[in-house]
C-alpha cells in the first residue's frame, strides 16, 4: 500500500499534526501554490468548508508559511518560507 504524500509545509510545529489536518493543508497549499487567492476561491477549488479552509489558513499564517494581503476579502498568498518540495530525481 503506497504511503500518501502531504506538502512538506503541511506539517506545523505548533499542533499536533494528524492525517486529517495534514491532507485539509495540503490541499490548500497546493492550491495557494498555483495562485493567490482569497479564501472563498480557495474553498471552491479544494471542495472544503469555508470555516476549515479559514482554520487552516489562519493556522498556517502563525507559522509564517501563508500571509494574507489587502483588505477583505483578504487574498492569501504563500511567504515561501518554510520547507521545500524535493525535485524527483530521473
Amino acid at each position: 500500500m503506497p504511503r500518501e504524500t502531504y506538502h512538506p509545509n503541511a506539517y506545523l510545529e505548533s499542533i499536533k499534526n494528524i492525517k486529517r489536518g495534514l491532507k485539509v493543508r495540503t490541499k490548500i497549499l497546493d492550491t495557494l501554490e498555483k495562485f493567490s487567492a482569497d479564501a472563498k476561491t480557495v474553498m471552491q477549488n479544494t471542495g472544503l468548508a469555508y470555516g476549515v479552509v479559514m482554520h487552516h489558513l489562519k493556522l498556517l499564517e502563525a507559522e509564517d508559511i501563508a500571509q494574507r494581503k489587502g483588505t477583505k476579502p483578504y487574498i492569501w498568498a504563500l511567504t515561501g518560507r518554510g520547507q521545500k518540495r524535493l525535485a524527483a530525481s530521473g
